[in-house]
């Protein structure tokens, strides 16, 4: 066993193509352990041994699975060029073959290897392995890179851009479509045109437009979340940000997964900066458009600008031509779908199925005149987001009965 444990940490140093699994905390500190000499400094061993086992413990206690996931995940020569529709070359691929054999025994280490390694014979905190086999895992996950992706990409399917970057949201919205009510017709058309993107035909940019609380934002991210096992994924950006949109497509453009860019609650008011850079983009100017991507904005407003009584004058000559532009910045978006506010009857029958699937059991008549009562006391309106609160506040006060859940 030491001779494997010692050839094992000699054939670490060779990895290159999976390098940056060598640099990850939990197996840096694993590489640490082999390398370090029990015959020579026992305390300095056991150190190096427990520092490994508490940073492998904050993820999981299965080292062969925190490995693994690190294998699949890895953003690296092979698996870029593979979602780019090209091949590695043959010295490129046997370096990672061989790497995956390396990278599969180092997963298969146990607690009693490394006690008989040392000679140590007190306790040792303890972690689990399991048979994997690495070479086939990772040729799955290379011939299914357009649905997983690779890197950060597999972390999660929502994003921000923040400080330049495209960074992962920790904890993205898990709303799901079969969660919404009402609307429906509209929601298809958003979701046909998403379904376009995610199978590689020509997908148009949307905008959803409407009054506050139909669920504009809420379709947008069920959708993405429906479509998420198949490759789509969520970049999320602020109207400040408009002037970044180039540098994002840079970054995605080569990338096998789909992209929906996406704008929540836009307008402007005249003259701002930014509006040139979503105008550049929506018309699909040099650098600003990419086959797997479409933008998607919501607004309150159909033309997506705030305009005044003072836009209308001044002396500008050309100011019609001026008002034209700003106007028709919705007319870009190919897709255009509203969520206009709800009748009685579709505001009612949101408020009905959303305590049915809360176990609310109600009589229709009480339930439709609370529902009324609470949207006019709220001072909100009818909407589904009125009809949400209406029902948290039925469970909040315990007031309604409960049916069997």
């Amino acid at each position: 066993m030491n001779d494997i444990i010692k050839q094992l940490g000699l054939e670490i140093n060779t990895i290159a193509v999976f390098r940056n699994i060598t640099s990850d905390s939990v197996v840096s500190r694993l590489i640490s352990l082999i390398e370090a000499s029990p015959d020579d400094d026992m305390p300095e061993f056991l150190k190096r041994y427990s520092a490994f086992v508490c940073e492998l413990y904050a993820h999981n206690a299965d080292l062969t699975e925190y490995l693994l996931k690190l294998v699949l995940e890895d953003e690296n020569i092979c698996i870029v060029r593979k979602g780019q529709g090209l091949d590695a070359d043959r010295c490129i691929s046997s370096a990672a073959e061989n790497e995956l054999h390396i990278l599969e025994r180092l997963s298969q280490l146990t607690p009693q290897d490394l006690a008989e390694y040392s000679g140590y014979d007190g306790y040792l905190p303890q972690w689990r392995t399991h048979s994997a086999d690495f070479s086939a895992e990772y040729s799955r996950r290379l011939e299914n890179v357009t649905r997983f992706g690779y890197g950060k990409w597999t972390v999660s399917n929502m994003f921000i851009f923040r400080n330049g970057s495209i960074v992962p949201v920790k904890y993205p919205d898990k709303q799901r479509l079969s969660e919404l009510y009402g609307y429906e017709r509209e929601r298809s058309e958003v979701l046909e045109n998403t379904l376009a993107l995610v199978n590689g035909r020509p997908a148009q940019n949307v905008l959803l437009y409407g009054d506050a609380g139909t669920g504009k934002s809420s379709t947008v991210k069920a959708a993405v979340n429906e479509l998420s096992e198949r490759g789509l994924r969520l970049i999320e950006i602020t109207k400040e940000q408009l002037r970044d949109i180039p540098q994002i497509i840079d970054e995605i453009s080569d990338n096998p997964l789909k992209f929906i860019i996406f704008i929540d609650d836009l307008s402007f008011t005249s003259g701002e900066d930014c509006f040139g850079a979503l105008k550049a983009t929506l018309e699909g100017s040099v650098s600003s458009r990419a086959d797997n991507m479409a933008i998607y904005a919501t607004s309150n407003r159909r033309h997506l600008v705030r305009e005044s009584f003072a836009d209308r004058e001044g002396d500008d000559i050309h100011r019609n031509d001026t008002m034209q532009e700003t106007l028709s910045l919705s007319a870009r978006f190919g897709l255009r779908v509203n969520f206009s506010r709800p009748d009685k009857k579709s505001y009612v029958d949101i408020a009905a199925k959303l305590a049915q699937s809360k176990g609310i059991s109600m009589d229709e008549n009480e339930l439709a005149l609370r529902a009324e009562q609470f949207a006019a006391a709220s001072g909100n309106g009818r909407s589904p987001r009125t009809a949400k609160q209406f029902v948290n506040s039925l469970i909040q006060s315990n007031t309604a009965p409960k049916g069997e859940q």
